[in-house]
């Protein structure tokens, strides 16, 4: 009888599923500084953001679009298949033989299992040039860079969509390729930045003129700098930056040392930032 009547309560609604759980509240951190917002582009970006010295390039999933960095003018877009490029998610312009290219971090997110790959395009005109696939098994590539003669890149892993049990927000990881993309070393993420992008992951990040890795989450509008550790496998947090955008990728301007650009997903602009470096 009760479950008869219980069977008879959630037909008429008065059984209900439990709510979802909140997305966890992050209380308040000491920051190293603030970074100041200069300039805002118009540019529809939903992903990350990419500059040179003369333009500036919005990531959107499967489009990209260049900018003229003084006027604001788009020059070039690139729209791709939504079955083969599902997330770009970020993109950063690399001499790659000497030759100026946009690499961008490619995943299959939210689908499961993890497939990544690395894509390659001109910087002027935006046509795809190659890929390297990275294969299954380390999560979904968010943000790539070369770095002291190596190829580095991020591999986020998320607690709800997205995900692919067992692992878990806690299982982001910083690869260390070689000019093969064989893989030498890996790196975890301390508690401190975990519990900041909990149940999310890192959306971008990069080196910054002052030679130390600056990370971005999903949601939070925050910079996480890290250094690689002289022993163990977990990165060391120094320190923290705020900034208006909120989490997302982002791209050191390397013609302007201490500017860099990010995105607000409100309003989909692309932001120009200048942090106070220390």
């Amino acid at each position: 009888m009760i479950v008869s009547a219980l069977f008879a309560l959630a037909l008429s609604g008065a059984v209900q599923a439990a709510p979802a759980p909140a997305a966890p509240e992050h209380p308040p951190i000491a920051l190293a500084g603030q970074a100041e917002t200069l300039r805002r582009y118009d540019a529809h970006a939903s992903q990350g953001v990419a500059v040179g010295p003369n333009d500036v390039y919005a990531v959107s999933n499967f489009t990209l679009a260049r900018f003229d960095k003084a006027t604001g003018e788009k020059k070039a877009e690139w729209v791709g298949e939504r079955s083969r490029y599902p997330h770009i998610n970020s993109c950063t312009l690399i001499a790659v033989e000497r030759v100026q290219q946009l690499v961008c971090a490619s995943s299959n997110y939210p689908a499961v299992p993890h497939v990544s790959t690395v894509e390659f395009f001109d910087p002027v005109d935006l046509h795809h040039i190659r890929s390297v696939a990275l294969g299954l098994g380390t999560g979904s590539v968010t943000w790539v860079e070369r770095h002291d003669g190596f190829w580095w890149a991020m591999f986020a892993n998320y607690d709800g969509r997205g995900g692919e049990a067992p692992r878990d927000h806690r299982h982001t990881t910083l690869v260390r390729f070689d000019d093969q993309w064989r893989r030498l070393e890996a790196w975890a993420l301390p508690v401190s930045i975990l519990d900041r992008i909990a149940p999310m992951s890192i959306s971008g990040g990069g080196w910054g003129p002052d030679g130390r890795l600056y990370l971005s989450g999903h949601d939070l509008p925050e910079l996480y700098v890290v250094t690689i550790p002289n022993g163990g496998g977990v990165l060391e947090h120094v320190e923290t930056y705020g900034m208006e955008a909120e989490g997302q990728a982002i791209d050191w301007d390397e013609s302007a040392p201490g500017m860099l650009y990010g995105i607000t997903r409100s309003s989909r602009e692309i932001l120009a930032m200048r942090l106070p470096l220390r």
